[in-house]
């Protein structure tokens, strides 16, 4: 949700930094690899019980992982950028995830069920963008949802820094993300039959 509708607010400053880090030689899957690097290991600060580094590391990451996208597109996007961008954003998750699992295994089995649901609504995300034509900025059909990759970083900086209430906040992105799920299949449903009937 804040992906679609609040990145026109903070694009700017992407874009700027975008400029800056081509203009230092950098290109987009170098920023790409540097995000997932310092993502990952948020993972690592949260078992070492660090969750203010943890949580900056994570924001910081995701940031980059922003920049490179506006890099690509002032450049020239490859397949295999959309390809790695997509598989470390969800490496970065589960380091999250395997991080929190390992250092609070009381919690272990929402974590789980978390995961399920991430599975879930990425299966779905990726499935629709690989069926339907390409729309908007991205380089395949971006479904806009519920919880977004903002939305899961907020939730996530929620798990990281009130650990004591870890179970609760994960069970309730757990639902937040079944529901996107639920809302992305749908949405798909429709966008798919209308496809079939202009063929």
């Amino acid at each position: 949700m804040l992906d679609t509708h609040a990145r026109k607010y903070v694009q700017p400053t992407i874009l700027s930094t975008a400029k800056l880090l081509l203009k230092a030689g950098l290109s987009a899957n170098q920023v790409t690899w540097i995000a997932f690097i310092i993502g990952t290991s948020s993972g690592v600060w949260i078992y070492f019980d660090r969750p203010i580094l943890a949580v900056c590391v994570l924001w910081f990451s995701g940031f980059l992982d922003a920049v490179d996208g506006s890099m690509a597109r002032l450049t020239k996007p490859s397949p295999w950028g959309t390809v790695l961008d997509i598989t470390f954003d969800r490496i970065v998750e589960i380091s999250v995830i395997i991080g929190l699992a390992l250092a609070f295994p009381d919690s272990q089995l929402a974590l789980l069920l978390l995961s399920v649901s991430i599975i879930v609504s990425m299966t779905i995300f990726l499935t629709v963008g690989a069926v339907s034509e390409k729309q908007g900025m991205k380089s395949f059909y971006y479904q806009a949802g519920l919880a977004e990759r903002t939305e899961g970083f907020i939730l996530f900086s929620l798990m990281i820094l009130f650990s004591n209430y870890l179970t609760l906040i994960t069970l309730l992105f757990f639902v937040i993300e079944l529901y996107t799920a639920l809302q992305r299949l749908f949405e798909a449903k429709k966008i798919l039959q209308h496809k079939e009937r202009e063929m």
